[in-house]
């Protein structure tokens, strides 16, 4: 198994809580835990980004399974909780967890858009 450069990083950052310009401001979680068919990476984590209203506009997360549609094509079967809101009403959208690392990227990509487009 190859090593997550991102992962220390990840796991330092338990718990910080960052400002951003026009009160915006972001938060990030991250534990290990047992890896399961849900969390088969073993961490367990919460990135979110909030408005001056701490209205959460943007997250990723493991806290539970994306969001299913009726027809659901994940009927019956175990799916890792790995999912994106990418907005305050999203429910959650499928992301496909690769790295810790890569999970940062992304975070603060999204963080950076949705602020720059303020």
């Amino acid at each position: 198994m190859t090593r997550d450069p991102g992962l220390d990083v990840l796991l330092e950052l338990d718990g910080s809580i960052f400002a951003e310009d026009n009160g915006y401001w972001h938060k990030i979680e991250a534990t290990r835990v047992k890896p399961t068919p849900q969390r088969p990476h073993g961490i367990s984590y919460c990135l979110t980004l909030h408005d001056q209203y701490n209205k959460r506009l943007m997250g990723f997360d493991n806290a539970h399974a994306p969001h299913k549609s009726k027809a659901s094509r994940y009927k019956g079967r175990i799916v890792a909780y790995d999912h994106q809101h990418k907005d305050s009403n999203d429910k959650g959208t499928a992301y496909e967890f690769s790295s810790a690392d890569q999970l940062l990227i992304d975070f603060y990509a999204e963080v950076n858009r949705i602020i720059e487009e303020a």
